[in-house]
């Protein structure tokens, strides 16, 4: 399909940059909670002393009830009636629940047994991913919401990506931080400390998209029958349209491609995430704890500049020859950066081990920079079809397929670490076939999941132009079309 046909942006149509920056602080929130619980939990190996598969285990089951938790809430907050608003009063209080769960949670003391550290974190981490899904799941929604521009939307995805990269300059030191004998007797000392300073910055900083951010005016749904029994049809009713909801998004094919590529991209990336802290630890640096932690702090620091550089580019490359064929571009050069650390785990020459950082952001970087934005555009073929804006419940459904496959990533990852053979206990004596397991899985793994992810992308068929023809019938039945929006261009009957 032709994907070189352009249009300008409406003046209404723009989202003002106080409004996008918010939105991004939204962001930043956001991947902040989602990458210090997976930056902290090498505490409970290191520092506590649990094996990795409990860990994985530990990490996958409150996915789980994250990932279906989700749609639930995507659904509530598509169906809110309040005169602030479907989604800014979630985020208010997701962002106050969040922080301060998230607070609570480390304050765990050493001299527990495995199973004790085990239940306990169970309920922790559960209520905690109630609250992040809280705040996420209409954050998520609102921003699909707030533009019905093709470009305006990918630009404004681009904003919230690069303000959310900050979270991932200081993830990565996060173990640095708490390691740090000068600062704190043990690193368990230490992620007590870090999220209470974690806990504080989400409360004073996820409000921030409730307050500035504005939400299209949208029609809401009509109000709850009185008395009991009109309470409980209206349930009933609720219910069957939720579950009817979810059917009927999934029988979206451009939607389904859209998670699958997700799916594959992110969590290839997530199920050996891990790896790569210890093989620049115990392979690299040869069991050197401090030395490995320091390098990284630079590989995550680099992987962050460059995706600053990343999400604006892949935002003007999407805007020149279409967001699917920028997502190949990106994702292909992240399997170029993936190769790459084959030659840059140096023993004798370590400081290239940052050299891949570049090109491998263009895989994440690009990816979360295009799919908000292509998600708005199949919400916009849904509403066409249905009658509907289910903003939200599309958010939600895409994350608990994210979710969902980073639980079963979680979940393999401490399996596949017992497998390579490698044991806390040996320190720098691990085994030669252990430490090249770990490289074979870090390397393999996501340059796979990248390939078949271009090749399930390869379908996708909303374009430019589609989607401005879906955006003419949507005004059009409105009653509200601008002809200045859209001057000049022949509309079929249907889509």
């Amino acid at each position: 399909m032709d994907e070189t046909k352009h249009y300008q942006t409406a003046p209404e149509d723009r989202v003002s940059l106080a409004q996008k920056i918010a939105y991004g602080i939204g962001s930043f929130v956001n991947n902040l909670l989602g990458a210090a619980i997976g930056t902290m939990a090498i505490v409970l190996n290191l520092g506590l002393g649990m094996n990795p598969a409990i860990v994985g285990m530990l990490m996958s089951l409150p996915r789980l009830v994250d990932a279906f938790i989700d749609p639930v809430m995507g659904y509530i907050s598509d169906h809110t009636r309040s005169r602030f608003g479907r989604r800014r009063p979630y985020i208010f209080l997701g962002a106050i629940f969040s922080g301060v769960v998230f607070a609570l949670m480390w304050q765990i003391q050493p001299g527990h047994t495995e199973h004790y550290y085990f239940w306990f974190f169970i309920f922790a981490w559960t209520l905690f991913y109630i609250a992040y899904t809280v705040y996420a799941a209409p954050w998520v929604g609102l921003g699909y919401e707030m533009t019905p521009d093709y470009h305006e939307r990918t630009r404004l995805m681009g904003y919230s990506n690069w303000i959310g990269q900050f979270a991932w300059v200081a993830a990565p030191w996060f173990y640095k931080i708490m390691e740090n004998k000068a600062w704190f007797p043990d690193s368990v000392t230490g992620a007590r400390k870090l999220a209470i300073v974690v806990g504080a910055i989400v409360v004073i900083f996820g409000i921030v998209p409730a307050l500035v951010c504005r939400e299209k005016g949208q029609p809401q749904p009509a109000a709850p029958a009185e008395g009991a029994k009109g309470a409980v049809k209206t349930l009933w009713n609720n219910s069957k349209q939720f579950f009817k909801g979810f059917g009927v998004t999934f029988q979206n094919s451009d939607f389904r491609r859209l998670c699958t590529a997700t799916f594959l991209v992110f969590n290839g990336f997530m199920l050996v995430s891990a790896f790569s802290s210890y093989i620049i630890i115990y392979y690299v640096f040869k069991g050197n704890q401090d030395q490995g932690a320091t390098y990284m702090g630079w590989f995550g620091l680099v992987s962050s500049i460059a995706t600053f550089c990343v999400i604006p580019l892949v935002t003007w490359i999407s805007s020149k020859v279409g967001k699917r064929r920028a997502f190949l571009i990106s994702t292909g050069l992240s399997i170029v950066g993936y190769a790459l650390k084959a030659a840059c785990y140096s023993q004798t020459t370590p400081w290239i081990v940052i050299l891949p950082a570049p090109l491998i952001a263009f895989g994440l970087g690009g990816l979360f920079t295009l799919m908000g934005s292509m998600i708005a555009d199949v919400c916009d073929m849904d509403e066409l079809k249905t009658g509907n804006r289910r903003e939200a419940t599309y958010g939600a459904i895409y994350w608990w397929m994210v979710k969902l496959g980073m639980a079963l990533a979680f979940a393999i990852s401490g399996h596949l670490l017992n497998y390579t053979g490698f044991k806390v206990e040996l320190g720098s004596l691990q085994s030669t076939q252990t430490l090249f397991l770990m490289r074979v899985f870090d390397i393999g793994v996501p340059i796979i999941a990248s390939f078949i992810a271009i090749f399930t992308m390869r379908g996708y068929q909303i374009t430019e132009e589609k989607a401005h023809k879906i955006r003419y019938q949507l005004e059009k039945r409105r009653g509200k079309w601008n002809d200045e929006c859209c001057e000049g261009s022949a509309v079929p009957e249907t889509v």
